[in-house]
């Protein structure tokens, strides 16, 4: 944690491709006004080159040039990457983003999933209304490491291996405590669930060992365990007695796209990937090519990776007013959405990028006003 705050936040902004690059402007946008209004912290937004299509163009997804950018930044605020047909000389899709992850060391992955009025009721339970749960997915290892490292052999059999580290599920562990900490201080309790398949796998018993000598040392946290396949059938049966979720790297990844489903879908599900020295907020969802460029896509999920990218500041450097910034435009959203002042066309609505926008830019001032009375009172 840094001992003097900056005046000025370096943040680079990286984009993307498809929809990545109309949901960051709209971020983008969003952040100026909220910082324009509140007349706080600054944060300087420098935009760099990577993706797919500019591998197309230019061979590189992700230039040295934007990693050191990335490395120097106070924060990388991230869009979409991706697109179809665009594959390295192997066959493989170029993935800045995991490359970002290895690069910056950015071993957890967080996933919050909370259901707030004006989004889709997906599940009929009236319960459903509370879910407020966070995946926490480690995202070093697992069975993404043996990305680039498969094999297929002559006998016609193609392995991919998982690896599990002590030192790596002890971090991603700590930093899953570390969050139900935070959360018990709002919520009064908190619940850390171990998600893996220790009855099967060796890694995962492995995996679920490690994760009991982290608990252990946070005796003020409840703790339990759920096989993977389980876990799917309570994501969708009571996903709202789930609190924090720790799991394996694939585990994560499957998991954290049905969370979303909870929800009414990707474009309302903000991510960050956090390291020890880095930090690195996008959404979700991915590049969208069959509503790119047609102002369609929903920026939801763009501005609430926004608003965690200013609590992590905030906390880090120690900063309140980028936690209040966090506040409004979480509020600003709510708002917009809880009213029906607009509706994204993800939704059944009318509402593309720029009009979701220009809607949550103008509640600004009365979720500022909201959230000073929420503080106050």
């Amino acid at each position: 944690m840094s001992q003097i705050s900056p005046s000025v936040y370096e943040i680079a902004v990286l984009p993307g491709d498809g929809i990545g690059v109309e949901v960051m402007d709209a971020c983008v946008a969003l952040l100026e006004a909220a910082q324009r209004q509140d007349g706080g912290p600054s944060l300087r937004l420098t935009r760099y080159e990577a993706g797919a299509q500019h591998y197309a163009k230019c061979g590189d997804a992700l230039p040295e040039r934007t990693l050191d950018a990335a490395r120097a930044a106070h924060a990388v605020l991230f869009g979409a990457m991706g697109w179809p047909n665009v594959r390295y000389p192997d066959g493989t899709e170029p993935i800045p983003q995991l490359d970002l992850r290895m690069a910056l060391d950015l071993y957890a992955g967080v996933r919050p999933i909370r259901w707030f009025e004006g989004l889709p009721r997906v599940l009929a339970n009236e319960k459903a209304r509370d879910i407020d749960f966070v995946l926490v997915r480690e995202q070093t290892e697992g069975l993404f490491y043996a990305r680039g490292r498969g094999e297929v052999n002559a006998a016609g059999e193609a392995y991919d291996t998982m690896q599990i580290t002590r030192a790596g599920t002890e971090r991603v562990s700590r930093f899953a405590f570390q969050l139900a900490q935070q959360r018990k201080a709002r919520r009064g309790q908190a619940r850390v669930t171990c998600v893996d398949k220790a009855n099967v796998f060796t890694s995962m018993a492995f995996f679920r060992e490690v994760f009991n000598g982290v608990a252990a040392g946070h005796a003020d946290i409840t703790y339990d365990h759920a096989y993977v396949d389980a876990m799917a059938l309570t994501m969708v049966a009571k996903p709202w007695v789930l609190d924090v979720l720790v799991t394996e790297n694939m585990f994560g990844d499957i998991l954290s796209d049905l969370a979303a489903g909870l929800i009414g879908g990707m474009g309302m599900a903000p991510s960050a990937d956090i390291g020890d020295n880095h930090g690195l907020f996008q959404p979700a969802h991915g590049t969208a090519p069959d509503i790119a460029g047609q102002d369609k896509a929903n920026p939801g999920a763009m501005f609430l990776s926004g608003a965690m990218m200013l609590d992590w500041l905030a906390d880090r450097h120690q900063q309140p007013a980028l936690a209040a910034r966090a506040r409004t435009i979480e509020t600003a959203v709510e708002y917009v959405l809880s009213s029906g002042i607009a509706r994204p066309m993800e939704y059944g609505g009318t509402a593309g990028t720029k009009a979701m926008a220009d809607a949550v830019i103008a509640a600004l001032p009365h979720a500022a006003q909201r959230v000073k009375d929420t503080q106050a009172a």
